[in-house]
């Protein structure tokens, strides 16, 4: 087993390079929302490594294709701008894909040299002589953030991009900004609002374009997504429901679309867990005008009723959690609900992105806080907490296997086991399902630690 050097209390460290990072590259994230778009193709203004990078992870954890356009920079567009590559690459796009809609994140690269896009985009629909896409511009370079501020940034750019306030557009949908979700939380979402006959948006929905059905021809733009014309008329909206933590007043889609068009709209954790899964049920209800079907409350039930069951099991259970702020701050919330000790959370996001009143409860509660952090450094304040299960993506394996404990896969990526797209984790049915997960988790290690081998539990 790999042994980290531990580092007395005080010390200061001699290096300063991230190993192995918490984190994804910003236009990553762009890409996922641009997938949930539908007929959007992303088109990354970088090197092909960027993109190359971008569809291994995506394809590794969602096990679909995922065509990725580049503008392919060499030397001369590092050193002389990019304007040529990236006019030639959209030109290339549209003559390939037809699509309905181009989303264009950049990288550190063409941000570092200064590349304008908005100015290029304003040449070439001026040079344009056809009919050509949607083109939404996310500005994404990695060095400024991770992979959820490149997918807030792509979903508050589509939104700046297309949604108007017109008559031409139905009124008093809700609107839904998911956070980096599974393709089944997705899925169960729109379940819960079309069995309650609530007409919605959903912003971005993959839950098709990245979870799909197998084809017979190889399809370039998968079906599904979001409709083009439902975001055009988000700013008719009945109320917004945008799920994230710590979201900014400049990051905000809600924020936006109520200083812009009026349309009322708050911001909440992801749903993990009794209490915030109340309140997202809350504020659909609340928004919408009509009650949530009843087969929806019943799973409540049922999650209390397990919650009772399993108490034996995880009281006193000492828990890493790390991932997306998103994901840390709902988790968080769930293993106060189940009798867990959260010892550590840990995200690869730079401090400040967890919403103050949580990040002050988990520290009354003495939880370590490690903003901006790698796995390294996560094994090095684990060392002294005694944990007992590690729950986040793939990249915990690190820790489980260095502190033999369990480790519970949600969020992305999950990359070393099959069906992390279907993982749910929103919702009184996902966090049953989590639930169970962690549960079975714990029980196998004490199976797998007994002398005996014992199978009642």
């Amino acid at each position: 087993m790999h042994k980290i050097k531990q580092f007395p209390v005080g010390t200061v460290r001699q290096y300063v390079s991230t190993r192995n990072a918490c984190k994804l590259c910003s236009p990553l994230g762009a890409s996922i929302v641009y997938r949930g778009i539908e007929g959007c193709i992303p088109l990354i203004h970088g090197s092909q490594g960027c993109a190359t990078y971008i569809r291994r992870y995506v394809i590794s954890h969602f096990r679909e294709p995922m065509d990725i356009a580049s503008s392919n920079f060499n030397e001369s567009a590092a050193v002389f701008g990019g304007a040529d590559n990236f006019k030639t690459a959209l030109k290339n796009v549209i003559r390939q894909y037809n699509p309905e809609v181009i989303g264009v994140a950049s990288t550190c690269l063409s941000e570092t040299i200064g590349d304008d896009i908005g100015r290029y985009l304003s040449e070439y629909r001026i040079e344009k002589t056809d009919a050509s896409p949607v083109i939404i511009h996310a500005s994404t370079p990695s060095y400024s953030g991770t992979h959820m501020e490149g997918f807030r940034a792509a979903l508050l750019s589509t939104v700046k991009t297309l949604a108007e306030q017109s008559t031409r557009h139905e009124k008093n949908r809700l609107n839904i900004i998911s956070s980096f979700l599974s393709a089944e939380d997705l899925r169960y979402m729109k379940e819960i609002l079309d069995d309650s006959e609530i007409r919605y948006v959903l912003l971005p929905d993959y839950s098709e374009t990245l979870d799909g059905e197998t084809w017979e021809d190889y399809q370039k733009t998968p079906q599904g997504g979001t409709p083009v014309e439902l975001i055009r008329g988000m700013g008719n909206g009945a109320g917004t429901i945008e799920l994230g933590a710590g979201i900014t007043a400049n990051q905000s889609v809600a924020g936006y679309l109520q200083n812009t068009f009026g349309v009322p709209g708050m911001t909440m954790n992801i749903p993990v867990g009794i209490d915030l899964s109340d309140k997202f049920i809350s504020a659909i209800e609340n928004y919408s005008g009509k009650t949530v079907g009843e087969r929806f409350k019943k799973e409540r039930g049922r999650l209390v009723d397990a919650y009772i069951d399993a108490h034996k099991y995880l009281f006193g259970l000492r828990a890493i959690l790390y991932g997306e702020a998103d994901l840390i701050s709902g988790l968080a919330s769930f293993m106060s609900e189940i009798g867990v000790k959260v010892v550590l959370c840990a995200t690869g996001a730079r401090k400040g992105d967890l919403p103050p009143a949580i990040a002050d409860n988990l520290a009354k509660e003495g939880v370590i806080m490690s903003d901006d952090t790698d796995f390294v450094t996560m094994l090095e304040k684990a060392s002294e907490l005694s944990p007992n299960i590690v729950i986040g993506s793939s990249k915990g394996l690190f820790l489980s296997k260095n502190l033999n404990i369990p480790i519970v896969r949600c969020g992305f990526p999950i990359h070393d086991r099959f069906g992390g797209q279907r993982v749910m984790h929103i919702g009184y049915r996902g966090t049953q399902q989590l639930l169970d997960r962690i549960v079975n988790a714990v029980l196998e290690a004490r199976q797998n630690d007994s002398p005996v081998g014992y199978s009642y539990m």
